[in-house]
């Protein structure tokens, strides 16, 4: 449900109704009738808003939630875990939150006095000369120690509110780190994913490769025989260079994902080379059980949405200290210091002294300037509004997307598959009829070229469902429970 502003100042939070997106049980052909938006239709506005956090959704850290385990790939498993370590998107995520302690524990600092030490020795002459009448001039030499103190008192809560928009900035970039997270490892499959997929690619290459060899050899040998053509060689000749020659697009394609692998892991191309299996390795399993609903709550815990809801919040702190701005400081300063022209003396009791001095300052007029600071602070709470609603909208259609995307290649998948194994059929049959002297052998290589076509196809179709799949786990923040 969206959201808008009506009143000031507003902690923009609403619990959204259980209804599913409905990701129901996606296995073997079973797929939903209805859309994502179709079935989010939320309640009426709640009366309060919690946070996820408090709801219980709070955010799982890929490290927690292991969600690409599911593919039982050691070698992804790995890859994953070194750029856990490594990335340099997540290290930089990790200084940003340890910035934003900082500034939290700078923001509630203010709850407490500040302290001053001071000491120091003067000596001074003041000129005789400065009257009508000539005297000796006046010299002075003392020392002096001093501690000055000022409080702010927090009586109407503008420290708070400091606070309050400080950890809210806190847990906004801690929402940013696992945002950061699950994009990494996100990232890494699906990088992965797409180098084992150009392996199989290349088996399926090498197996017709050894496929039209041995035909072309045949066209050769009925051609010295005398019963065929020199074009049934031209053109077996073709088809054989051709697929030898899409090899080398192969390798360029499989060397590109390899780069960018190493800069998701933060080392060098060479030093990547070591942690994959060259041999060709079949992809996992693309068709996964995943029997859970997608409530509101659960797009809630995505990360960004999550930020979206804190950096809103933070904007309301502002909002309130802009207003607060308004009322009167009440402060406390004082000092207590000791004085004396002998060190010895400094602490007898006569050369001590004091102040202490409440302070009750309230600005009358400033020329409207905090009013204008209120109306800007409301405007960029509207943005944060706006934000929110915009991020919780693209997630409900990030999700929706990748649900759709991934089950119309299951649909996809299996069709083809019915159609690579018809057009091994259709070459089989072909060959054994050029063979027999019934048919031209424009049939065997058009055949040919049908088979390769398709299973390449199937195995990318294969390796587009496994990137949905991913997709589909980073739409949803993750891995869940």
């Amino acid at each position: 449900m969206l959201f808008k502003y009506n009143t000031i100042p507003i902690y923009v939070n609403m619990r959204f109704n259980h209804l599913s997106l409905a990701i129901a049980c996606i296995f073997a052909g079973i797929y939903p009738q209805l859309s994502a938006q179709e079935q989010l239709k939320a309640d009426d506005m709640p009366q309060a808003w919690m946070y996820a956090a408090d709801l219980g959704m709070s955010q799982t850290l890929p490290t927690d939630d292991h969600w690409w385990t599911t593919f039982g790939d050691s070698t992804l498993n790995r890859l994953i875990t070194i750029g856990i370590d490594r990335n340099y998107d997540v290290l930089m995520a990790q200084r940003r939150i340890a910035m934003a302690k900082q500034t939290l524990r700078q923001a509630r600092a203010g709850y407490y006095p500040q302290l001053s030490f001071s000491g120091g020795w003067t000596r001074s002459r003041s000129s005789g000369m400065t009257t009508k009448e000539d005297i000796a001039p006046t010299t002075l030499s003392y020392f002096d120690l001093g501690v000055d103190m000022n409080w702010e008192i927090d009586v109407f809560g503008k420290i708070t509110a400091k606070a309050k928009q400080a950890k809210a900035g806190y847990n906004a970039t801690k929402a940013e780190y696992d945002a950061t997270m699950v994009s990494m490892a996100a990232k890494i499959a699906t990088a992965y994913f797409q180098f084992r997929t150009i392996q199989n690619e290349m088996l399926v290459f090498s197996y017709n490769i050894e496929s039209q060899l041995d035909v072309l050899n045949k066209t050769k040998a009925r051609f010295e025989a005398g019963i065929s053509s020199k074009l049934d060689v031209t053109q077996a000749s073709t088809t054989y260079y051709s697929t030898l020659a899409s090899m080398s697009s192969l390798n360029s394609s499989k060397r590109s994902i390899l780069n960018s692998l190493a800069i998701l892991l933060g080392m060098f191309p060479e030093d990547v080379v070591g942690l994959l299996d060259e041999n060709p390795t079949p992809l996992p399993e693309y068709k996964q059980i995943m029997s859970v609903g997608v409530p509101m709550e659960l797009l809630r815990r995505r990360p960004d949405v999550v930020e979206a809801e804190y950096t809103l919040a933070g904007y309301a702190a502002a909002l309130g200290i802009a207003k607060k701005d308004f009322l009167p400081t009440l402060s406390i300063s004082g000092s207590i210091s000791t004085a004396a022209h002998d060190i010895d003396n400094l602490f007898k009791n006569h050369s001590l002294g004091y102040t202490i001095a409440p302070t009750l300052s309230w600005t009358i007029f400033d020329g409207f300037a905090r009013s204008a600071a209120v109306a800007s602070a409301k405007e960029q709470m509207q943005i944060g509004i706006d934000n929110y609603n915009l991020t919780l909208v693209n997630a409900v259609s990030e999700v929706e997307t990748a649900m759709s995307d991934y089950f119309f290649d299951l649909e996809y998948i299996d069709e083809l598959q019915k159609v690579v194994d018809n057009a091994k059929e259709s070459l089989e049959l072909s060959l054994n009829l050029y063979k027999s002297g019934l048919s031209d052998f424009i049939n065997v290589n058009d055949s040919q070229i049908s088979l390769l076509t398709y299973a390449n196809q199937l195995v990318v179709a294969k390796g587009n469902a496994i990137a949905d799949l991913i997709t589909l786990y980073q739409a949803l923040g993750g891995g869940w429970q």
